[in-house]
């Protein structure tokens, strides 16, 4: 990314101020996520929780930090690497960008492929777009347990180990 490209985004992610996470995902939304999240996790054994960041510090958009490099800081931030069966899962929404990232632990990323993880960004980005938070964020999370379910199907023994809440930042 040239200087100049670096400097329109830090000044983006300057821009975009905590309240856009707020109006992305008011509380009705939020409770929606939870919901979906806590409802998935019934039917496989994996852990997901959704970060959504209106924004990147100046600091970090300005030296060029990648929505990947993001997710992954967060993953370890939030400990979602920390689960029973290193099955955790974590979607990091960028809002300034207008991207999403899926992190996973070394267990699950093993055996879901790269396409099947794009293909649930792509349902969120594509509803993003259209302003469709609510409806593209629980689709995703439903395509996601859908994926999950067939790789670590629920044995019904295992307690939730992560909250089921978004964060926003």
């Amino acid at each position: 990314m040239d200087a100049i490209a670096r400097w329109r985004r830090a000044l983006r992610h300057l821009m975009t101020g905590s309240g856009e996470g707020r109006r992305c995902f008011p509380e009705k939304t939020l409770a929606a996520i939870a919901a979906a999240i806590a409802d998935g996790e019934q039917r496989h054994r994996a852990e997901v929780r959704l970060v959504v960041e209106p924004a990147l510090p100046f600091g970090a958009a300005l030296d060029g930090m990648s929505n990947r490099e993001r997710a992954r800081a967060l993953f370890a931030q939030y400990g979602v690497w920390d689960t029973e069966e290193n099955c955790g899962v974590l979607i990091y929404v960028n809002l300034a960008d207008h991207a999403v990232d899926i992190v996973a632990d070394r267990n699950v990323g093993r055996r879901i492929a790269d396409t099947e993880w794009q293909a649930v960004c792509g349902t969120m980005t594509a509803a993003y777009k259209r302003g469709e938070f609510a409806e593209g964020t629980v689709a995703a999370l439903n395509q996601l347990a859908d994926l999950l379910q067939r790789h670590f199907p629920s044995d019904g023994s295992r307690p939730n180990q992560l909250p089921d809440e978004a964060v926003i930042l």
